[in-house]
């Protein structure tokens, strides 16, 4: 090792991932739930008014709502908007009369959109999981959605996981959402580590961000979308690496040449 080179990093012996774009194709049917919850509420609210367009799936998605616990994704589009209403309580029923019923909108719009077409996992995830824990290295799946566990199980990979952090968790907990980290720590602490002695694997920016936050040894953003902008925001908000699958991840001289490369960048 040249001099001057910081210690060498130890491999990750476990890894958390995000869900929904990660694990499963799942995107899709949150955005399009939240499009349904939006512009009902931008059509009873702000009718007519031009500087109030629907929502846009893919923009606004990704920059207002994607990774982030539902009451969080309703609070940040609403104030992007300039549309105040009070926060609500969780027994709102779905509608536009609060924070609250706008996020019990998108959940009721999500379940009916869940109950018409499963959601299926991407080509990459079952070879990668089974060559990390092959190695022995600890997998853990989170997600803000307290729908995770019945869609991994749904799915046919809940087995694949050693411990499962999803939104009835933190709802359990009190955690704060993403950007946090809270829900990531809270899933390494389930595998029995440390974050140091974990990797992240995230799509959105505000979970990228959060594992930044939280110390993880290795912090990688996935774009299955090949787009250079969107791979530009994933560094920006501290991912290590950015990779196209998880195929980096399966691969232990691959996963070996990320952690070399951040150990040459970063002390």
């Amino acid at each position: 090792m040249p001099p001057g080179d910081p210690p060498d990093r130890p491999r990750p012996r476990g890894v958390v991932f995000d869900t929904d774009g990660v694990l499963l194709d799942s995107a899709s049917l949150h955005a399009a739930a939240w499009k349904v919850a939006f512009d009902r509420c931008v059509e009873e609210l702000r009718p007519g008014d031009p500087r109030q367009p629907p929502f846009d799936a893919h923009a606004e998605y990704r920059r207002l709502v994607d990774g982030r616990a539902r009451i969080d994704g309703a609070r940040a589009f609403l104030t992007d908007r300039g549309i105040a209403l009070p926060p609500g309580t969780p027994d709102d029923p779905p509608g536009c009369t609060s924070v609250q019923a706008v996020a019990a909108a998108k959940e009721q719009a999500f379940t009916r959109l869940l109950s018409a077409r499963p959601v299926p996992v991407f080509d990459d995830v079952v070879p990668a999981l089974r060559s990390l824990r092959a190695r022995g290295v600890r997998c853990a799946a989170a997600s803000a959605s307290r729908h995770a566990g019945a869609l991994l199980e749904a799915a046919g990979i809940l087995g694949l996981f050693d411990t499962v952090a999803d939104g009835r968790l933190a709802a359990r907990l009190g955690l704060p959402g993403k950007p946090d980290p809270a829900l990531f720590l809270a899933a390494v602490s389930r595998l029995g580590l440390g974050p140091a002695d974990a990797a992240v694997v995230e799509d959105a920016e505000a979970g990228v961000a959060a594992g930044r936050r939280g110390g993880f040894g290795l912090v990688v953003g996935l774009d299955r979308t090949e787009d250079a902008d969107r791979s530009a925001a994933l560094y920006d908000r501290g991912a290590d690496a950015v990779v196209r699958d998880l195929s980096a991840l399966a691969d232990e001289m691959r996963l070996t040449a990320l952690v070399d490369e951040i150990r040459r960048e970063r002390p």
